[in-house]
């Protein structure tokens, strides 16, 4: 487990720093856009610029996980990116849903061995 976990985990990082400094330095050329919704969504998400901070939190994490420093925080930042991409693909752009669940499969083997450090998020009542 320990060696499909470090997989996951650099497999992560990869994707996500390679697709995050993607949206500052567009290297990939992007076609175009799918019809209905989810082509709004993302035109929506160009226009505004709100790319960028996402590219922030999918770069940072990225660099975390292939460095193997602070990896539940790296993992924690990814988590909300993570869900928002399922969702898309889940309601949206149903096309992209299968990369969608392999990411999310890839981010639960990462954050199996330091499931400890979630331990303190799931406490009911705080001491003190």
């Amino acid at each position: 487990m320990k060696i499909v976990s470090m997989i996951a985990r650099l497999l992560l990082g990869a994707v996500f720093l390679f697709f995050g400094t993607n949206t500052f330095l567009q290297f990939l050329p992007m076609g175009p856009l799918p019809a209905g919704p989810g082509g709004q969504f993302v035109a929506a998400l160009m226009a505004s610029h709100y790319m960028y901070p996402i590219g922030v939190l999918q770069v940072v994490p990225g660099i975390l996980l292939l460095l193997n420093r602070y990896v539940p925080l790296g993992l924690t930042l990814l988590a909300p990116v993570l869900f928002n991409i399922l969702l898309v693909h889940l309601l949206m752009i149903p096309s992209g849903l299968p990369i969608a669940i392999v990411l999310v499969i890839l981010w639960f083997l990462a954050a199996y061995p330091v499931r400890t450090a979630f331990y303190g998020l799931f406490q009911q009542k705080v001491q003190g």
